[in-house]
């Protein structure tokens, strides 16, 4: 199985300032050795690591990660959409990094939930689409998966990766789940849009989301994009704040299996292949 969505950081390479806020076991550096364990049980192999910090710093450090661990088969870095000349600067070097998967930001942090149409970032995104690269797309809210489908619809050239499934609302009332699954039906009519399944956790309590829950949230998944734009990621370690790491990737990993064998080896490898490009 690939990880496509794994996280490692540590706090002397870069600042990682959203963690001060964060539980206090999360702080912590957590390393890549420390997440392959996590991962072992549950026949996770091989991992694309994904970006957690908005700095350049943090940009060569999963870099040298993947150049240095065979387990990792690429990574998915920052760019500061904000500033395309530094884009522009940066491109092609990673372009001739073998780790080089994918882009990334934190748009879900941003103050203004509009961030991401901006003229400056829109010119960013450009030059990611003319280099044909992924660009991972963060959404927490209804107006972040608004902003995906302008997107997706501007830059029919570019793969957009949703990651976490735009954050459905697991527990949370009738409306709220209608409206996420209408969402998301728009965005699988997208060809150029693919989703995580990943960082499925529950919205009215911490926790992790019952064997029902997560069936209904893979039925409405395959529904929007099929088994084959479907690719699945453990979320570690942020998924250790919600009922710590074995559960919920247990939970995770059962419900996938639950799938025809075929659609359940699309999440688990063959998606998260051809999107990055694996070899």
């Amino acid at each position: 199985m690939i990880d496509a969505h794994l996280h490692t950081w540590d706090r002397s390479r870069s600042r990682y300032a959203w963690l001060d806020g964060a539980p206090e076991h999360l702080q912590a550096d957590h390393s890549l050795a420390q997440g392959f364990a996590a991962l072992a049980p549950f026949g996770a192999d091989r991992a694309v690591l994904v970006q957690a910090d908005e700095t350049l710093e943090e940009t060569a450090y999963l870099l040298e990660l993947a150049a240095a661990a065979p387990r990792v088969v690429g990574a998915v870095v920052y760019l500061p959409l904000e500033a395309p000349d530094v884009v522009a600067a940066q491109l092609p070097a990673l372009a001739e990094d073998p780790g080089f998967v994918g882009i990334r930001n934190l748009t879900h942090d941003r103050p203004d939930p509009d961030w991401i149409l901006g003229a400056e970032q829109r010119r960013s995104i450009e030059l990611i689409e003319a280099a044909g690269v992924p660009l991972d797309y963060v959404a927490v809210l209804p107006r972040h998966l608004e902003n995906l489908v302008t997107l997706a619809r501007g830059h029919a050239g570019l793969t957009f990766v949703l990651d976490h499934l735009g954050t459905p609302p697991v527990g949370m009332s009738d409306g709220d789940w209608s409206r996420w699954e209408d969402q998301l039906a728009e965005l699988g009519g997208l060809p150029n849009v693919v989703a995580k399944v990943s960082g499925i956790y529950r919205r009215d309590e911490p926790g992790v989301p019952s064997a029902e829950q997560l069936d209904a949230v893979l039925a409405a998944a395959l529904a929007a994009f099929g088994h084959d734009r479907l690719l699945m990621g453990s979320d570690w370690p942020v998924s250790t704040i919600f009922g710590g790491d074995e559960p919920n990737l247990r939970a995770l990993v059962e419900a996938v299996d639950r799938l025809p064998a075929e659609q359940a080896q699309s999440l688990r490898t063959r998606t998260a292949t051809r999107v990055y490009g694996l070899a």
